[in-house]
């Protein structure tokens, strides 16, 4: 049982160092060497647990993936569905180091899909869970069924949080509040029904 718990870790204490190399010098510069260096592990003791640098890349994003996922399933239940829609939303958006950080090293890894094409399954895997989240909250918010409707005002949400996102990323000032207002905005807009489809 200790041993798998010590893997765990490991592979943890790994996809956290290929994370780092990132955020440091980019992408490019992950190898089984240069993340081995970031953990303070020899190469060997890293072939052991990832033999390729697809696997390392691709366990990074996977367990990038479930800590967002963890992230988001936290946020504390309000008896306002709007309010709880925007604490949801905000712990998918980088207003925080840790998010913030997680995204750039998630769009990197995005990047990284046409040279490693076990990227895209997990980018694609991501992407369709993030589109169920906003179903779920169009539902809550409107409590209507799964309709045409309320599946463009989930795509709609979906396509707003992922530009926030990226404009947040590019943001060089720390206030957010113009994108909080956005989503705010748009949560208001799909609880009185205001989204048109078309």
């Amino acid at each position: 049982m200790s041993r798998s718990i010590d893997l765990t870790a490991r592979k943890a204490q790994l996809a956290e160092a290929v994370w780092q190399v990132i955020l440091d010098r980019g992408i490019s510069a992950v190898s089984v060497r240069t993340v081995a260096e970031q953990a303070g592990l020899v190469v060997g003791s890293l072939r052991h647990v990832f033999p390729t640098r697809a696997e390392l890349l691709a366990f990074s994003a996977e367990l990038m993936v479930q800590r967002a996922t963890e992230r988001v399933l936290a946020t504390p239940w309000s008896d306002d569905p709007q309010q709880y829609a925007l604490d949801v939303i905000k712990r998918l958006l980088p207003l925080e180091p840790d998010s913030r950080a997680e995204l750039e090293v998630n769009l990197a890894l995005v990047a990284e899909c046409p040279a490693q094409p076990s990227l895209g399954a997990i980018r694609d895997h991501a992407h369709t869970q993030l589109l169920e989240a906003c179903v779920r909250l169009v539902e809550l918010l409107t409590g209507r069924a799964r309709d045409p409707w309320l599946i463009f005002a989930a795509r709609r949400l979906h396509a707003i949080v992922d530009g926030l996102a990226l404009h947040l990323l590019h943001s060089e000032t720390d206030d957010s509040e113009w994108a909080l207002a956005i989503a705010r905005d748009e949560v208001a807009r799909i609880a009185a029904g205001e989204v048109e489809s078309g």
